[in-house]
């Protein structure tokens, strides 16, 4: 998943309160899942069938969720599932095939893990039997999007689309939501007859609409990796394992926006071993897809603001491909681990983008990662600036900010200098292959790691060094710092002309990257006067940018200096896009700028129904905090 910029204000206990007399026992394990109800100790799920409806008039998933079960406990009774806002309607136990009535129940609500499923299994079923559940979601399911045509590109079709990561599978089907757990997945998906359904699974660029669709995940995988999507979509391809499926209205750009899609295919199975996923597709949603992409495998989900027409955002594809190997084929075990999935795969994607395009441009994107990164820790409290912190409170969603993509791509950069890129190259292509279709924890990695790198005799890097990188806050001393020339001449001149020394009208920006604008933006000082600001606007057209990095940029600017002629203009950049990163800062730096606290409410409450329920879920509670 690309990174979104999300703080948070709290801080998790360490212990609970206690009286002087009473002993201070933690039992927090850094290898659990807290985020679940699933008793995986008693039961595991091996495979998932799906037959569901698709009933946009209701706005609802109906049908059934069929669990193949191990049973790990032999004393085991009780299968307990996540649920969020499902209604139950039955279970069923399958031995044999032999059918009986399950008694069941759901427990409690909470407002991030939802309500545990509790189904008493008969004591003869044996090892291994299937456990039925008869269901339906609701329309306020936070894994699902319901958008009426008006919504959509073409205006004249509904569109449904699913968010599971990191725990909203559970809000569209029952089922154990953790990713220690993998799953291989079968369905059949009914539509109406004009629509086409597309799943994380074998999509068939030739299948007819027919209103029934029937799919195989034959590869395990996690339940965040649970996709379906429904709507006037069609294909194009790229390349001979890679291709397109979006709305027409908006094929011809996609297919030139992500060209290279093929080209970042081939190369990354060359420095990081097979593709064990078959076709390597996208599919492009309206701009109320709340991430920049979303790594279900076979079939990445997109936003449609990388469509610059200049192909200068296409860091997001490299992004989502790199996590078909860090992620998808090797899986974090708990959202505490959750840096191996995203601080690897940001680090693979670097390594990508030099190859397809050139090393200026990613260095680039470095220096503007890093700049990000340095913001988060002045925001994100130090308990949470840990790459694997202690995680067993709040939500798994929001509780780092872009700690474990950012800091994690250094760390891995840390280490590739240290060792050189040929054998940490080596030691990668390893880690993939051993953990291949696996779970790990933090400490398996670290293990992994002394074993293969850090215990060789004269090795640069310490098991201690290590460690500090994943379990202290901040930075180590010896972090690497990104640097970029084009980047610090952007700064320079920002610095120039804000001083006065430099006219606008000379800052020659002809050959100049989107990436080089953003830095000069950013390096703008705090108290440049409203007429510059004016001016700049003007010059660069900013306001009316197409580029959602750039406009992103500039509207933080807007709302933190106050620049209200450009207002309309910033409320129009809240209405167009869904993405969180694109929108929630802005709407941050309204809260923050000590006058228009109210304006972000109301700007909020006028676009919030075109936001999917993730996104509006994190500014609302950004709101309710300021």
């Amino acid at each position: 998943m690309q990174r979104i910029l999300v703080f948070v204000s709290l801080v998790i206990p360490i212990v609970t309160g206690c009286s002087r007399d009473e002993e201070i026992i933690d039992t927090y394990d850094p290898a659990r899942d807290y985020f679940t109800y699933a008793d995986t100790e008693a039961f595991v799920t091996e495979h998932l069938a799906l037959n569901l409806e698709v009933d946009f008039d209701a706005s609802v998933l109906r049908g059934y969720a069929t669990l193949t079960m191990r049973r790990v406990d032999p004393a085991a009774t009780d299968v307990v599932l996540d649920t969020r806002d499902l209604d139950i309607a039955s279970a069923t136990v399958i031995v044999d095939g032999r059918t009986e009535s399950a008694g069941f129940a759901t427990g409690e609500r909470h407002d991030t893990l939802g309500a545990p499923l509790s189904v008493a299994v008969p004591a003869d079923t044996g090892e291994r039997f299937d456990l039925v559940i008869e269901y339906a979601t609701r329309p306020e399911s936070t894994a699902l999007q319901w958008l009426p045509p008006e919504l959509t590109a073409g205006g004249r079709h509904p569109m449904m689309f699913s968010q599971s990561q990191a725990v909203h599978a559970r809000s569209w089907v029952p089922l154990q939501d953790t990713p220690s757990v993998r799953i291989t997945y079968d369905a059949i998906v009914r539509t109406p007859a004009s629509l086409l359904a597309v799943m994380s699974a074998d999509n068939d660029p030739l299948t007819p609409r027919t209103g029934e669709y029937r799919f195989d995940m034959p590869q395990p995988i996690p339940s965040y990796l649970l996709a379906i999507a429904v709507g006037n979509f069609y294909f194009a391809p790229l390349g001979e394992d890679t291709g397109i499926y979006t709305e027409p209205q908006m094929l011809d750009a996609s297919v030139f926006e992500f060209a290279d899609t093929q080209a970042m295919l081939d190369t990354a199975e060359t420095m990081y071993g097979p593709y064990e996923w078959g076709r390597y597709d996208l599919l492009i949603l309206p701009p109320s897809f709340p991430y920049g992409g979303m790594e279900n495998p076979r079939l990445s989900f997109i936003t449609p603001s990388l469509l610059a027409g200049d192909r200068s955002l296409v860091s997001v594809i490299a992004h989502e491909l790199a996590h078909s190997w860090s992620g998808n084929l090797v899986t974090n075990a708990t959202w505490r681990d959750g840096w191996l999935n995203e601080g690897m795969t940001s680090y693979i994607e670097s390594r990508l983008m030099e190859v397809i395009y050139d090393v200026p441009r990613v260095d680039e994107e470095r220096v503007i990662m890093y700049r990000e990164l340095l913001l988060d820790l002045e925001r994100v409290p130090e308990p949470m600036q840990a790459l694997a912190p202690r995680l067993d409170d709040a939500n798994p969603d929001d509780f780092q900010g872009t700690i474990h993509y950012s800091k994690g791509q250094l760390f891995l950069e840390y280490l590739e200098k240290a060792f050189g890129r040929e054998v940490f190259d080596a030691f990668l292509q390893s880690y993939f292959e051993a953990f291949a279709f696996g779970t790990i924890t933090t400490e398996q990695f670290l293990d992994y790691l002394d074993a293969e790198l850090l215990g060789r005799e004269g090795s640069p890097v310490s098991r201690a060094q290590a460690e500090r990188w994943v379990y202290e806050a901040g930075l180590p001393a010896d972090a690497p710092v990104p640097t970029s020339e084009n980047l610090d001449n952007a700064q320079r001149l920002a610095g120039s002309w804000a001083a006065g020394d430099t006219a606008l009208a000379d800052v020659d920006i002809s050959a100049w990257s989107p990436h080089a604008k953003i830095h000069f933006i950013n390096s703008l000082p705090a108290d440049l006067s409203q007429a510059m600001l004016a001016e700049l606007d003007a010059k660069w057209q900013l306001s009316e940018t197409t580029n959602a990095e750039m406009a992103r940029t500039w509207f933080i600017q807007v709302a933190a200096r106050r620049y209200t002629d450009v207002y309309a203009q910033l409320e129009a950049h809240l209405n167009r896009y869904g993405r969180g990163r694109l929108i929630a800062p802005v709407y941050r730096a309204l809260m923050e700028n000590g006058e228009d606290a109210q304006l972000a409410r109301e700007m909020f409450e006028r676009a919030r129904h075109a936001y999917h329920p993730i996104t509006a879920g994190w500014i609302e509670m950004s709101l309710d905090r300021g």
